[in-house]
């Protein structure tokens, strides 16, 4: 029987620590680390935590992404666009076509769902 539930555990010990595809440092020298705790059965679905030192990435995403920002502050700003300020406890989502900034102003950790199909 496939689980219906599941709850993230604490983030594992061995972090991903690369830059995300599509992102670049613009100022600072930002560093992200990250785990996938879990993926749907078909393969569709990734979900985790994410953490990131303060700098600014510009980012270009090909996936749409749900976040619970749940320690820091960001603000996101679309590439010609109005920026915005998140902080801890606030939800949001990043569309496919999203490509701009995300300057990290205190240390971040988050919660993240993707759907990669």
């Amino acid at each position: 029987m496939t689980e219906t539930i599941f709850r993230f555990p604490a983030p594992g010990a061995e972090p991903i620590t690369a830059d995300l595809a599509g992102w670049t440092k613009i100022e600072g020298n930002p560093t992200m680390r990250y785990w996938v705790q879990h993926t749907s059965a078909d393969g569709s679905v990734i979900s985790g935590t994410w953490e990131a030192t303060t700098g600014t990435w510009h980012a270009s995403y090909q996936f749409y992404e749900f976040v619970h920002l749940i320690e820091g502050r960001i603000t996101i700003t679309p590439d010609g666009g109005t920026p915005v300020t998140l902080n801890p406890g606030d939800a949001f989502v990043v569309e496919p076509t999203f490509k701009g900034t995300w300057t990290i102003e205190a240390p971040v950790k988050k919660h993240f769902a993707i759907k990669l199909k």
